[in-house]
């Protein structure tokens, strides 16, 4: 780590501390994007989020292997790093991005260029890149608080999810997609509740990509 991007994460940290947020935990892959951006930056001269033929910065991080359910920036140019910070606090938009309890994690570039340094801090919310049958598991143990059965083969529910409708038709059917899976959609929930269902199957297929950036994952549920 760069020491002024390591500056900036301390003195992100200590602002967070007094604001009664987490710390952000340094992500080498938004760091990646971040440097990208600020080399682009130095080059252009007037700072900005996204130039002529350059990807968005959901795009970038993704392309850099960064997984996540929300993203933001910010974007400086200073004397120093502590300068920088200070731009960032006063600015109520940076400010916001910077203290965000949202946010987990932070990459931070600093390019030093005609005097000054360009610094850029990518800030998002990560998402753990599950395999399929450890996001299966993980619904399943949310399906099993109502007292319904999970089966265990997940071949049809996968087929369903993928959108093959085939094998035992079911007496409810819902797919969804998300990048938080510590919660259920509430009408599931209330189709759990409801007493009718004593099995269900569960199967995760490849997400569709949310204009090709964020991180998520596709479940199907069948109740039987």
């Amino acid at each position: 780590m760069q020491p002024e991007a390591e500056q900036l994460l301390a003195l992100a940290n200590q602002s967070r501390s007094a604001a009664g947020a987490a710390p952000l935990q340094w992500d080498p892959a938004l760091a990646a994007a971040a440097r990208q951006h600020c080399l682009r930056m130095a080059a252009e001269g007037p700072i900005a989020h996204q130039y002529r033929g350059e990807l968005n910065l959901q795009e970038r991080a993704a392309q850099a292997g960064a997984r996540f359910s929300l993203i933001e920036e910010n974007v400086a140019i200073g004397p120093d790093p502590s300068a920088i910070h200070n731009e960032w606090m006063n600015s109520p938009g940076h400010r916001s991005n910077l203290l965000n309890p949202e946010v987990d994690r932070v990459g931070v570039a600093v390019v030093a260029s005609r005097g000054v340094l360009y610094a850029a801090a990518d800030y998002a919310h990560g998402v753990e890149q599950l395999l399929p049958a450890q996001v299966e598991a993980t619904v399943a143990s949310l399906v099993r608080v109502s007292g319904v059965t999970v089966l265990r083969d997940p071949a049809t529910a996968r087929a369903w999810c993928a959108g093959q409708r085939t094998g035992n038709q079911p007496m409810f059917f819902m797919r969804w997609q998300d990048a938080d899976l510590t919660r259920l959609p509430q009408a599931l929930v209330d189709k759990l509740a409801s007493g009718q269902y004593r099995q269900a199957a569960i199967g995760s297929c490849p997400a569709d990509n949310v204009q090709g950036t964020f991180s998520a994952y596709k479940i199907a549920v069948l109740l039987y």
